[in-house]
């Protein structure tokens, strides 16, 4: 019989913390979860899995418009954003339900209930109950931040996105990383006039400026509008339910709904760290080793929560790499190099590897190709938008140790690149890949 009640108990059942679970109980490990909100975390609740739904939505607009072009003779089309809402919606319930299914048929007891840490190996429930487990696992992910100015209470976050009763006719958004520019995109399509806000005048910082700069020009012919080093002061709230954003300097801007998507923090106020000597960074998050354990022997972290890389595909493999490592006797890390990201904007961009400067930087010496040319199908559509391809080689030893692109579907393209990024194949060996003709991928093998 073990001394504690559970081998394992996780709070926080998102993506890392229900693939720990069930792993850790695959293995053998009484295991349970506490969750105080909804089983699947920000990525399938409130995150990645609706907000890629709005943008299959949202390309709807360009596709109506696109088709006369193709023949089809498509009626001037109104948007009912009640009917994507819902549907998003039921969806996402979907999939908390096949999350549930998931850690009810690997045996892990699903608790319902805020959780927090009173020692090494306790942990109090909301109504009281103090339970122990031999290890502790923290998985409760990042929340938006939201600013600390008068008038904070009347913006949204992305968080309240997915559930508005109507879309606004101007939105404001206050930030300039990856949630900002694809809430842009979206909700430009849907019909609103959207202004977005950056506090300093770089856009998606860490991807590749030629990339990032092609975003920002497409996005500004579209009639997104910006606005840089624009430092917010207060929020007014109207008499008519309409909002006033103003700043340090430079002109108020009118909006019926402000947006805040400046960044995400981790989640880790009133977990009770403290009782155990968890220790955590100025930012608020885990600090943890290879392996995932924190300060204190006996309780981990994966995920959003952590120091380390904030996306969903990460968190699971953290997750899976700890179980694996704690009860499958196998030792397990996970590599961060060469990790692909995506920003699911209009249109999506995608990277993997070193970009252009950061390349520079650690190698000195780099040659760098580019295709920047205009999708078939935009052409035939009448649209001028361009693609951009942009792959960074090593110059030394020819290896790809980068790429980057922004056009349709990128992201879709990136995942199959990403693994030749990964494996160190070098430039010669895309030149001697044959082209598969008519596609953008194509473009990949072409590169001069």
């Amino acid at each position: 019989m073990s001394d504690y009640d559970f081998d394992l108990f996780v709070i926080g059942a998102g993506s890392g913390g229900v693939r720990a679970s069930r792993v850790a109980s695959a293995h053998g490990a009484k295991v349970a979860v506490a969750e105080e909100y909804r089983v699947g975390g920000t990525c399938v609740i409130r995150g990645c899995v609706p907000k890629k739904l709005l943008v299959y939505g949202a390309h709807f607009a360009g596709d109506l418009k696109d088709a006369r072009r193709f023949g089809w003779k498509v009626p001037d089309c109104a948007f009912e954003w009640p009917v994507l809402r819902d549907n998003v919606l039921a969806d996402v319930d979907r999939l908390e339900g096949l999350y549930k299914n998931t850690l009810d048929s690997h045996g892990v007891e699903l608790i319902p209930e805020r959780a927090t840490i009173t020692g090494p190996h306790s942990v109090k429930l909301a109504n009281g109950r103090e339970v122990s487990a031999r290890h502790v696992l923290i998985a409760t992910g990042a929340w938006p931040v939201v600013p600390e100015v008068e008038g904070a209470e009347h913006g949204l976050t992305s968080n309240e996105m997915f559930h508005l009763d109507e879309t606004p006719r101007r939105l404001v958004i206050i930030g300039g990383g990856y949630i900002a520019n694809e809430f842009a995109g979206i909700f430009h399509q849907f019909g609103s006039q959207v202004t977005l806000v950056n506090r300093s005048s770089t856009l998606l910082r860490g991807y590749d400026e030629s990339i990032r700069d092609r975003l920002m020009q497409i996005s500004t012919t579209k009639g997104i509008q910006f606005r840089f080093n624009a430092q917010l002061d207060r929020i007014v709230k109207n008499e008519d339910d309409t909002l006033c954003v103003h700043f340090s300097e430079g002109d108020p801007i009118p909006c019926d709904v402000l947006l805040f998507a400046a960044g995400r923090r981790p989640h880790t106020g009133g977990l009770g760290l403290e009782n155990a000597g968890v220790e955590v960074d100025g930012k608020g998050a885990i600090k943890v080793d290879e392996y995932s354990r924190t300060s204190c022997e006996s309780i981990y972290a994966v995920g959003d929560v952590t120091d380390r890389l904030q996306l969903t595909p990460v968190a699971i493999r953290e997750g899976h790499a700890f179980a694996d490592t704690v009860f499958g006797d196998n030792p397990r890390t996970v590599d961060y190099d060469c990790v692909p990201s995506a920003v699911f904007s209009d249109p999506p961009m995608a990277g993997v590897g070193l970009t252009e400067a950061q390349a520079k930087n650690k190698l000195g010496t780099v040659k760098v190709y580019t295709s920047d040319f205009r999708p078939m199908k935009n052409v035939l559509a009448g649209r001028e938008e361009r693609a951009l391809y942009k792959m960074v080689v090593d110059a030394t030893t020819d290896c790809v140790v980068g790429l980057h692109m922004i056009g349709p579907d990128a992201p879709e393209i990136l995942q199959a690149a990403a693994i030749a990024v990964k494996a160190g194949l070098t430039k010669q060996q895309f030149d001697d890949t044959v082209a598969l003709h008519p596609s953008m991928a194509e473009e990949l093998v072409l590169l001069k």
